[in-house]
């Protein structure tokens, strides 16, 4: 793919990998439209990039925990710069624990966010990206949608999930000019990873995620991640995995799953204390 000139939408763009995703594909020529619910820093972006190329950057609020708010920021973005060439579902949350502690309330947010948000963007797109013969559909799962998330049920089910729905999108209508590419990394220098104001009870990071995290490879840079992924998008490859150790982990898991398992029990009686 070559940005140049085209319509990109981030959402989760405020901060993290979400604004470096927006930076990369701006500085490549893309229009970018930046969507999250933190306005504050979400207008600092629009500005900093209107700053560079006028008129190359809209922000948008949005909640896409829901289809209605998924609905409302296509129609911004069309309304705004028309045609959506690239459409990246990056937001994500770390919520939840094991099936003790974690309330009903707690699961819904995880799945609306982390894998039905990605269902309904791509469904409202489709339609327009089929008619057209393009479309380019692009989500950030985890590692932990390879393989699993220790400390959090919430976070490796949805994660799993968003890699399967890309693993999908890809099939059903790769063929029809629909392409996918889905992110996996590991350890990103992110607030997910260094929460300042999640309460420990319900953030996957705070019960041993991030400690099994940060013990299993190199934290990356949210602009290193970007630089990354925009490489993979001009290739037009399916899957971005910037932490080259997860596919040594994922091929142990497909080896000999049950010594894996073992394995990851172990890990998590360390940095859980289970």
């Amino acid at each position: 793919m070559n940005f140049e000139g085209k319509t990109t939408v981030v959402t989760g763009a405020a901060n993290g990998i979400g604004a470096a995703l927006a930076r990369r594909f701006h500085t490549a020529g893309a229009r970018v439209v930046v969507a999250d619910r933190d306005a504050k820093n979400l207008e600092a972006i629009e500005k900093e990039l209107n700053s560079i190329r006028p008129d190359s950057a809209f922000a948008v609020v949005a909640d896409i925990g829901t289809e209605a708010g998924n609905v409302a920021l296509i129609d911004a973005a069309r309304a705004k710069f028309g045609f959506i060439d690239l459409f990246y579902a990056n937001a994500g949350v770390a919520t939840g624990t094991d099936l003790e502690s974690t309330d009903e309330a707690t699961w819904n947010a995880a799945m609306n966010i982390n894998l039905h948000a990605h269902r309904w963007a791509a469904k409202h797109l489709m339609g327009e990206w089929l008619a057209a013969g393009e479309g380019y559909f692009c989500s950030t799962a985890s590692a932990a949608g390879l393989l699993s998330q220790i400390g959090s049920g919430p976070y490796s089910v949805t994660k799993h999930g968003a890699v399967a729905f890309a693993e999908w999108l890809s099939i059903t209508y790769g063929d029809r000019g629909i392409r996918v590419t889905t992110l996996c990394p590991q350890g990103v220098n992110t607030n997910m990873l260094n929460p300042t104001d999640a309460p420990a009870a319900t953030t996957a990071v705070n019960s041993g995620g991030g400690s099994a995290v940060k013990a299993s490879g190199a934290v990356l840079e949210p602009s290193e991640v970007a630089d990354i992924v925009y490489d993979t998008i001009v290739a037009e490859k399916f899957l971005v995995m910037p932490h080259p150790e997860v596919h040594t982990y994922e091929k142990r898991k497909v080896d000999d799953r049950d010594r894996w398992l073992s394995g990851m029990r172990r890990l998590q009686a360390r940095v859980v204390g289970g």
